[in-house]
């Protein structure tokens, strides 16, 4: 929300010495988030004034129009004579009043006016449009045509007031009253100490029968709907410049005087209006759900197809508008130049359900300054006032006038109150407020409080966000000054830290970080799309989601299942900007529907749960297990003088998986598998053995191409992912010191003879198993393949046997004999033989 302080002086009589940067200061400690304080024409210097065009000379034979005109400045050149100067625009004729800056002003962005020489002519200054003097587009896309009556000589930058300060807060969901003036004046207001001038506190004449006719068939989505009208207003009429200054300020472009008039009342009172052209409207003004199917043009220009839960507001031909998003094309009012012009308007100010319009604009990706602010809350009991205050401003600037016809249909509601003791703020924050603070803080933001001891507050329309004493408690706090708390640590009982579950994901993540991975956490939210992508098939588990009914994106409404679709578009992102080696990680909860669907039941505040009442909670829960994930592309090992280098492969992400298993204390069987996303010829299967039964906890490899094409990610993409609880569950991470032996190591080489499909880690297994307990390690150092030398469809593996006893020095006999057992049990279970 763009808020100028000058619109904020209207209402909250400031000292005329206090800046914008104090007043951010203020709301900050109010706990307001001001982000930035803009200061438009910091850099703007005079003269700059208002002139008249006396004549336009049409200059010939450049590559563009260009005009040569004398314009009357006045006395502001110091001669009195017409001023010459070239222009390129073509939206201005003989007569009409232009702002003209003259040699010696400084434009904002620090250009510099002189006279100069251009087009064969010289020119003295320039004639000047709204993106020069930093006001933005004003929808001429030319040069500012000032109104008629505009004095020639004045000074452009008190007319147009171009020097201001702009405030622009970051509104939290639940802060929807400041999305206004309005709602920004009553918090510097309350942080100054200051009276608050409410623009909306106006005289609003009583509802009668004489009103345009509304019937609100959904008084669930539409509490209250006032209607005004009207008539005779002036086509020809336009925004004066001070609306319009105002309307750009706070970021929006003037478009007609009726629209901008809606538009400057919604920005003042937070209240979203719309403006129907009478004549367009047929009948009566009806509020209901859309019919599934039907159709609407909005004013965007888009046919847009209704959903049933849509509610729009409609005449006797149907839609014609979608209710607190956007009005439709067939009752737009129209501009003078485009037609006749509206001159008789219905003026609609309702008050809509928060969630059935923020489901709408996000339904549609409709997203309108309308909608932001009924789905964060507007102040229902503003419509009546938003709709004099907008009849009111039309009346005065377009000679129309009020029709003596009100109408407003409304639901009866009481008022929302609260019971709170005195000192519960007292309470939560840590510090005694009492009493007296407690209840002027409240009243402050509008509250009536009744009561001594236990306090009946009742909440002001404008802040549905006051729910239950909490909030009533955060409110007297942040208004005290979240700064004034104190600092108190808290004092953990001895003996309690991290659990064996949290340790183990820190050292996974250490080991990991010190492996060369970065961490790269995700949003937990996939669309069921990514799992084509990923090449499951339609029968895998991990297609069985967990959708949200109220997602932040409609396109990803579910839960991952796995967490490569979020690290994968992670490194693509990555890729895209220039980071092409590339080693990233996660550890994060994943989410597996139950096959039976509980509802949760809502747990007491007033106490503990109970563990019953706990266990219920959790198994209505979907299952949540941790998972951790890595994916590699581009350089594994970076080239230089000490070498060539390397790029990642599979190996580097079955390396990671296996330094995970090590972390968690897990044996972790490595084994050739197929699955998913990974590539059909270069996939691990990881498995580990619980009570004697083999359980697959995951898949390392490269990735298949079609998966790299699907994801835009680089070729030979590799990645790894892994159930975390699956390896904690069968690990022992007890601390094992190692064994050193003072005697000497005896190392033996081996190569043997495979065939290709022969898996190494087979092969390793039965040399580890025949060496015995005489092998203290065993290494993989080449892989070897040549048809003409070994056979087709053979390889070779060479492997470095390190054997060492604990209390002798083996002999070569020893060594030999158990690298010959060795590889017997290696021949006798994958046919390996001795190469040579």
């Amino acid at each position: 929300m763009r808020v100028p302080l000058s619109w904020l002086r209207e209402y909250v009589d400031l000292p005329a010495t206090e800046t914008g940067r104090d007043v951010q200061a203020k709301l900050i400690s109010a706990g307001l988030e001001v982000e930035t304080v803009e200061h438009l024409g910091a850099d703007l210097k005079g003269p700059l004034v208002v002139g008249q065009v006396l004549t336009i000379e049409e200059l010939e034979g450049f590559k563009k129009p260009i005009r040569f005109c004398t314009v009357n400045v006045g006395q502001a050149n110091g001669t009195g004579e017409p001023q010459e100067i070239v222009c390129g625009a073509r939206n201005f004729a003989v007569g009409d009043k232009v702002v003209v800056v003259l040699p010696g002003a400084t434009l904002p962005g620090g250009f510099s006016i002189s006279a100069r020489k251009t087009y064969g002519k010289t020119s003295h200054g320039m004639i000047c449009s709204g993106d020069e003097l930093g006001m933005g587009d004003d929808g001429s896309h030319g040069i500012i045509v000032l109104p008629p009556e505009t004095e020639v000589g004045k000074d452009a930058i008190e007319l147009l007031e171009l020097v201001d300060e702009v405030l622009d807060i970051a509104v939290t969901a639940n802060r929807g009253d400041c999305l206004s003036i309005r709602g920004v004046a009553r918090e510097t207001a309350i942080a100054y100490g200051l009276p608050l001038s409410d623009p909306a506190l106006l005289d609003v004449p009583g509802p009668n029968a004489y009103g345009y006719p509304v019937q609100v068939s959904e008084p669930l989505g539409c509490d209250r709907f006032t209607a005004r009208t009207v008539s005779g207003l002036s086509p020809e009429a336009r925004s004066p410049l001070w609306l319009q200054r105002r309307l750009q300020k706070v970021g929006m472009r003037p478009i007609s005087l009726a629209v901008d008039v809606t538009n400057y009342v919604m920005m003042e009172l937070g209240q979203p209006l719309h403006a129907y052209d009478r004549k367009l409207v047929q009948g009566t003004i009806g509020v209901r759900r859309a019919g599934e199917g039907e159709e609407i043009v909005t004013l965007d220009g888009v046919k847009r197809k209704l959903h049933a839960e849509d509610l729009v507001i409609t005449d006797e031909r149907g839609p014609i508008g979608l209710a607190g998003v956007m009005g439709g094309a067939n009752t737009e009012i129209a501009d003078h130049e485009e037609g006749e012009g509206t001159t008789d308007v219905v003026i609609e100010a309702a008050h809509f359900d928060a969630v059935s319009i923020a489901r709408t604009a996000r339904r549609h990706k409709l997203s309108s300054e309308a909608s932001r602010r009924f789905e964060r809350g507007v102040d229902p009991a503003a419509a009546a006032a938003a709709a004099q205050r907008t009849v009111d401003l039309l009346v005065l600037l377009a000679g129309g006038t009020a029709d003596a016809g009100v109408t407003e249909v409304a639901t009866p509601s009481a008022p929302h109150t609260i019971a709170v003791a005195a000192d519960h703020p007292d309470k939560v924050a840590g510090v005694e407020y009492g009493r007296e603070t407690v209840v002027r803080r409240l009243q402050q933001v509008g509250c009536d409080v009744y009561g001594q001891d236990e306090l009946i507050v009742t909440v002001p329309s404008w802040r549905p966000d006051l729910t239950e004493v909490n909030d009533l408690a955060e409110e007297v706090i942040r208004l005290e000054g979240y700064e004034n708390l104190p600092s108190t640590l808290p004092k953990p009982p001895s003996g309690r830290g991290l659990t064996h579950r949290q340790r183990l994901h820190r050292r996974v993540g250490r080991a990991l970080a010190g492996a060369g991975f970065v961490e790269a956490p995700n949003y937990p939210f996939i669309g069921e799309q990514v799992f084509d992508q990923l090449l499951l098939e339609a029968d895998d588990p991990a297609r069985r989601v967990v959708k949200l009914t109220n997602p932040l994106n409609d396109e990803e409404p579910a839960l991952r299942t796995s967490l490569l679709p979020g690290l994968l578009g992670a490194l693509r992102r990555n890729d895209g900007r220039g980071s092409h080696d590339l080693a990233l990680f996660e550890t994060g909860l994943v989410f597996q529907p139950r096959e039976e669907q509980r509802v949760a039941a809502s747990l007491p505040v007033d106490r503990r749960p109970t563990d019953d009442e706990l266990a219920s909670l959790n198994a209505a829960l979907p299952a949540q297990p941790r998972h951790v994930a890595a994916v590699l592309a581009g350089a594994r090992e970076q080239a230089g003088w000490w070498g060539k280098g390397r790029p990642a492969d599979w190996a580097d992400a079955v390396e990671a998986a296996r330094a995970v298993a090590r972390e968690a204390g897990a044996e972790l069987v490595v084994r050739g598998g197929q699955y998913g996303p990974w590539h059909p010829g270069r996939c691990a299967e990881l498995v580990v053995v619980a009570e004697g039964v083999e359980k697959v906890v995951g898949h390392a490899g490269e990735l298949h191409p079609r998966v790299v094409k699907a994801f835009g990610l680089p070729a030979r993409t590799s990645a790894m992912e892994l159930d975390l609880d699956a390896l904690e569950a069968v690990g022992d991470d007890t601390p094992q010191a190692p064994s050193i032996s003072t005697f000497p190591v005896a190392t033996q080489d081996v190569a043997l003879v495979v065939d290709r499909f022969v898996p190494h880690t087979d092969v390793e297994a039965a040399l580890r198993e025949g060496a015995g307990s005489l092998l203290e390690a065993i290494r993989l150092f080449d892989v070897y393949e040549n048809a003409d030398q070994l056979g087709e469809g053979k390889k070779s593996l060479a492997y470095a046997l390190r054997f060492r006893a604990v209390d002798r020095t083996l002999t070569v006999d020893e060594a030999s004999a158990a690298r010959d057992a060795a590889v017997a049990l290696a021949g006798e279970r994958t046919g390996a033989v001795l190469r040579g």
